[in-house]
């Protein structure tokens, strides 16, 4: 009988960010392909409930209140994984926020490292802890960014956001360079436009609605279930030739 490659069974998965949105889609990919589950997040009253919804699917799940741009305790956070899960074997660095400058003239440098202290700084934190379990495990892992179009494609008011998820883009290819000899894959996903909690405020406009929803050629917005699959390939033995590549999920709209 052939092996599935997609069975997570006996794997442990980190998710920043995994008590909503694209993160809980992830999340819930893999708690329903028998992987289990750390979550991170700073709202615990959204921990606790993935908690208690991926617990339903028959995984462990682990949640806690980590803020991923305070470096210390992503260190502290890490370490309490370990302790209850006993390894990790992939790492999706999800956590992130949106911008919110009136203007690039008048973006405060508050602004600015509040966007690269989340997105970027915590990508770091949460991707070195990982390698730094993961070399001497010796068994590989996967690490994974989520990203954004505005990598690429310029985003007016956004220039702290874009320049955070390019930065996380050739941080995730370097990483693949180098720890390739360990074993371990780093991916990026970059999400067109997904409905959840950063993007309601553009979802509740009209005239950004009738304009950007003809661009996205399937014609629906994204949902966070979306993810689950692209989790669960990333996190198996499915995806153990793929690194240092940047996979797009948006329904076509990057491609119009």
């Amino acid at each position: 009988m052939a092996r599935d490659v997609f069975d997570l069974s006996g794997k442990v998965a980190l998710v920043t960010g995994g008590n909503g949105g694209i993160g809980l889609g992830m999340a819930r990919g893999l708690a329903g392909k028998g992987c289990d589950i750390a979550i991170w997040g700073t709202n615990a009253a959204k921990n606790s409930a993935a908690k208690a919804e991926l617990g339903a699917l028959g995984v462990r799940v682990v949640e806690m209140v980590c803020d991923v741009g305070d470096q210390e305790q992503v260190r502290t956070s890490f370490a309490t994984v370990i302790d209850a899960l006993g390894h990790v074997d992939a790492v999706f660095a999800n956590a992130g926020v949106g911008g919110r400058a009136e203007s690039f003239a008048t973006m405060t440098d508050e602004e600015w490292h509040r966007v690269m202290r989340v997105n970027l700084d915590g990508a770091f934190y949460t991707a070195q802890e990982a390698v730094r379990h993961m070399v001497p495990r010796g068994e590989g892992g996967s690490i994974v960014f989520t990203t954004s179009g505005s990598a690429y494609f310029g985003q007016q008011r956004g220039q702290h956001y874009g320049a955070s998820k390019a930065g996380m883009i050739s941080m995730m290819r370097a990483i693949a360079v180098e720890h390739a000899r360990h074993g371990i894959r780093s991916n990026a996903v970059l999400p067109g436009w997904i409905e959840s909690e950063m993007t309601a405020p553009a979802f509740g406009w009209d005239t950004f609605v009738s304009k950007v929803l003809p661009r996205v050629p399937l014609r629906r917005w994204g949902d966070p279930d979306d993810f689950s699959g692209i989790a669960v390939y990333l996190a198996s033995d499915a995806s153990r030739y793929h690194t240092g590549d940047v996979i797009t999920i948006d329904g076509g709209y990057h491609s119009f």
